[in-house]
């Protein structure tokens, strides 16, 4: 479990915020999806979080032990790839990924046959003793992967871990990333790609400007995106008895006389299209276009620069 609390980050002499009074944890067997735009504070709260940087103030607990004061404890229980992660490009991988088994004090026995099913559960077999510089920026980032998975952590915490990824390689990493969820294990996952994010991930948390400005959960979400969708139909009966109950349910607009659009409604659009039929009404095309998590969002940060 990861718990961060009141994390706060700022830098040089003019003290310039990164990040600003952070809080949230992360719970075992639970994947969070960490979201903002660029330079919102993603980046710099995984750093803090797995220790290689320093906060100006506030906590950091992995399983327990705070990242500053235990830092030993709380490292060997971080599984960590950053956004852009630097390899000696002419170091062979299998080679480099026994190097770091030494320094998590990993014997050579042990370190061998965990290297051994790492390759063959990122699909990386066979290509044990390439050089980086020879892989594909997909493979370089299963070898990424790979790295944190090297001492079976019980904590991950993954930076745009989906950037330069094809579809197949997403479909892989999310795979990966629901195993690892069903071992108990707990993840912080920062994307762009939000449709990923809402997929998923448990919870959601938005940073914006340096400050988490609101954690939803995934059954949350599904109920803010269900309530902001628009009800599209084609009723080439329709009348204004029709239009008067639609009108009882949300805001309704009409086009070309037959075209239904329904919005701002909150009730179960299968008893709208039952009730419908029952009264007689001819229902041609019934959809549903439902918010996204990247439309919420940039509601959210809309509401927050006019506040």
């Amino acid at each position: 479990m990861m718990k961060i609390e009141n994390l706060s980050k700022r830098y040089g002499r003019e003290k310039s915020l990164g990040i600003e009074d952070v809080s949230f944890s992360v719970n075992n067997a639970e994947i969070v999806g960490f979201v903002g735009l660029n330079g919102a504070g993603k980046t710099t709260t995984i750093r803090v979080a797995c220790g290689v940087a320093l906060p100006s103030s506030g906590t950091v607990e992995i399983e327990g032990h705070d990242v500053v004061v235990e830092k030993q404890k709380a490292s060997e229980q971080i599984g960590w790839v950053p956004e852009f992660p630097s390899f000696d490009q002419n170091a062979r991988a299998k080679n480099l990924l026994l190097y770091f088994a030494g320094y998590r004090h990993i014997s050579r026995d042990i370190a061998e046959k965990r290297a051994r099913d790492l390759f063959q559960q990122l699909e990386l077999s066979g290509q044990e003793n390439k050089k980086l510089r020879d892989y594909s920026q997909g493979m370089k980032k299963r070898f990424s992967l790979a790295l944190s998975l090297l001492p079976d952590p019980n904590n991950f915490l993954f930076d745009e871990v989906l950037n330069g990824l094809d579809p197949q390689g997403i479909q892989f990493l999310r795979s990966l990333l629901t195993d690892l969820k069903k071992q108990g294990k707990s993840i912080l996952l920062s994307s762009h790609i939000l449709s990923e994010v809402e997929t998923i991930s448990d919870r959601i948390v938005f940073i914006h400007r340096g400050r988490v400005i609101k954690i939803v959960t995934r059954s949350e979400l599904r109920t803010i995106e269900e309530s902001t969708s628009t009800l599209r139909m084609t009723i080439p009966n329709i009348n204004d008895e029709g239009l008067y109950y639609l009108r009882t349910l949300g805001a309704v607009a009409v086009e070309d006389g037959i075209q239904i659009v329904l919005s701002d409604f909150h009730v179960d659009p299968s008893i709208i299209s039952t009730e419908l039929v029952k009264r007689g009404f001819l229902i041609r095309q019934f959809s549903i276009d439902k918010s996204s998590l990247e439309e919420y969002f940039f509601t959210l940060v809309g509401e927050r620069r006019a506040a």
